[in-house]
């Protein structure tokens, strides 16, 4: 099997079966509270703290933008630094129009923010 399709297909996995809490926590330590809130499209970055304690849980919405953003990084993590997958989360990319994929995702785009990745992770 392709090095690529078990990274995307282990990374589908963890996104899918986490617990929420976890993956909360997870993209707050990597990505920090204001970047994960801006792309989960949450007001007040405590928000994402309150998901990571088990205090509150996202809304469908929201937890279906956290899930794709944690398969997100599980897959750039293979190949990246916490600092560089934070800097190509906020970065104007050339595959989504010189949007940056933390506003694609924002904007529920998540199929083009994962495609995105993948190009990146390919030399793109």
């Amino acid at each position: 099997m392709n090095h690529q399709i078990s990274v995307e297909n282990a990374a589908h996995r963890d996104a899918t079966s986490g617990e929420i809490d976890y993956i909360a926590t997870r993209l707050q330590e990597a990505l920090g509270q204001k970047l994960t809130a801006y792309m989960a499209d949450v007001d007040s970055p405590q928000t994402v703290g309150r998901w990571a304690s088990g205090d509150r849980h996202p809304r469908e919405d929201q937890d279906r933008r956290l899930r794709a953003i944690f398969q997100i990084f599980q897959m750039l993590i293979t190949e990246e630094s916490s600092h560089t997958i934070r800097a190509w989360f906020m970065g104007l990319n050339p595959q989504l129009n010189d949007e940056s994929p933390a506003s694609v995702i924002k904007d529920d785009r998540l199929r083009e923010a994962l495609v995105a990745a993948k190009v990146y992770l390919n030399g793109g």
